[in-house]
């Protein structure tokens, strides 16, 4: 009789779960959170860090759901060098230690696009567009004169000026773009675990072209286009 139940379970099971894979809820809420990787250019500035999202998931049909989210992106302090001098005149500069550290925030509109299929696990691709907002906060210990021009500080100083000019708050507002994908995992008839990888980029501001008032080298133009890998665990219910 054990036996008999057992195997009756089994196969209840079994027909039981491609029809709630296939059962979705006509809008979800998705939490999730991770790693933040950092690229390009913009890697040299700011270190990696950690994520954060929370979103709403309307699904149109089995394979097309159209998603809101916002996401916060903490990213780790990078320090550099930089030359201060006691004087705007005077020779000998100091290398002198700098520290940046900021976030990332986006609000975005993406859809996603999934295959139909029978089982819990259910693969799929996500692209969309964003509003990004990227601060950044600049800090030292020493005093004294120094020139700059770096688009992913968010300033340009071609010339000698105080420490203190350079030091501070700064961010900027941009448009960008996300694609990438995920598999989301069934473990109800109502939620579900997703694994998700996507990449944004993101179209900055232009700082520069300057002229190095220590070297007289030309300095190019710079954009603070920035590029991020968030990988991201979260929950659908």
């Amino acid at each position: 009789m054990f036996r008999r139940f057992a195997l009756l379970l089994i196969a209840l099971v079994a027909v039981a779960t491609p029809a709630a894979a296939q059962d979705e809820r006509p809008v979800q809420l998705t939490i999730g959170g991770g790693w933040t990787g950092v690229y390009g250019a913009a890697a040299d500035r700011i270190g990696n860090g950690g994520n954060f999202t929370l979103g709403v998931l309307f699904n149109v049909n089995e394979t097309v759901g159209i998603q809101g989210e916002y996401a916060w992106n903490g990213i780790k302090n990078k320090q550099l060098l930089l030359p201060v001098f006691p004087q705007p005149l005077a020779s000998g500069g100091v290398p002198s230690d700098f520290f940046a550290d900021g976030n990332m925030q986006y609000g975005s509109a993406n859809i996603l696009f999934s295959p139909k299929v029978s089982g819990r696990a259910k693969p799929y691709g996500i692209t969309g567009l964003g509003v990004y907002y990227r601060p950044v906060s600049i800090t030292t210990p020493s005093v004294g004169y120094t020139t700059i021009c770096d688009p992913y500080w968010y300033v340009c100083y071609p010339t000698l000026v105080p420490v203190d000019q350079v030091v501070g708050s700064r961010s900027s507002t941009d448009f960008g773009m996300n694609f990438g994908g995920g598999v989301d995992f069934k473990v109800s008839d109502s939620a579900s675990i997703y694994f998700e990888v996507r990449y944004h980029y993101v179209w900055g501001p232009e700082f520069g072209p300057a002229v190095n008032p220590l070297t007289g080298a030309n300095i190019p133009a710079g954009k603070a286009n920035g590029q991020f890998l968030p990988i991201t665990v979260g929950f659908r219910f």
